[in-house]
């Protein structure tokens, strides 16, 4: 689920940087149109100055030089402008590089992040084998406690049963001695009997 949030926000963060490269398309484009109409101004203008020049053919000479210098003065405007578009397009590509560069480094970071999260599932997955692992000893040391303890109450029975065969041999010997005594006693009486 995280790793679908993550992607998501990639593309979340892609269409973001998507739409800041059209508005940033849509700035220039604005741009240029405006120049475009800034330079049929100017246009106007020289056919203006142009047709005034032919209208006033016999204007001085000083107003002629005045044209001139304003025609000058123009093409300089025109020049500076020309190097300010051109600064300006190359802050924004400027501006765009470093963008780039931003947009490739947070690729980096979710990449870097990425590998941190497999590293932390792997070690949470080596965790879980570890503790499965640490389960079945500890199963088997209670198997083994149990085999254990079965052996001792086998021993203890079979203790029981010695004791309780020494018992039976006890009254087995002592029902042998009952008999030799009694047969002792029997002896003893035909004895006085053949001496009577």
């Amino acid at each position: 689920a995280r790793e679908s949030e993550r992607e998501r926000e990639r593309a979340r963060e892609s269409e973001r940087e998507r739409e800041s490269e059209r508005e940033r398309a849509r700035a220039r484009e604005r741009e240029r149109a405006r120049e475009s109409e800034r330079e049929r101004e100017r246009a106007r203008e020289r056919e203006r100055a142009r047709e005034s020049e032919s209208e006033s053919e016999s204007e001085s000479e000083s107003e002629r030089e005045r044209a001139r210098e304003r025609e000058r003065e123009s093409a300089r405007a025109r020049e500076r402008e020309s190097e300010s578009e051109s600064e300006r397009e190359r802050e924004r590509e400027r501006e765009r590089e470093r963008e780039r560069a931003r947009a490739r480094e947070r690729e980096r970071e979710r990449a870097r992040e990425s590998e941190r999260e497999r590293a932390r599932e792997s070690e949470r997955a080596s965790e879980r084998a570890r503790e499965r692992e640490r389960a079945r000893e500890s199963e088997r040391e209670r198997e083994r406690a149990r085999a254990r303890e079965r052996e001792r109450e086998r021993e203890r029975e079979r203790e029981r049963e010695r004791a309780r065969e020494s018992a039976r041999e006890r009254e087995r010997e002592s029902e042998r001695e009952s008999a030799r005594e009694r047969a002792r006693e029997s002896e003893s009486a035909r004895e006085r009997e053949r001496a009577r």
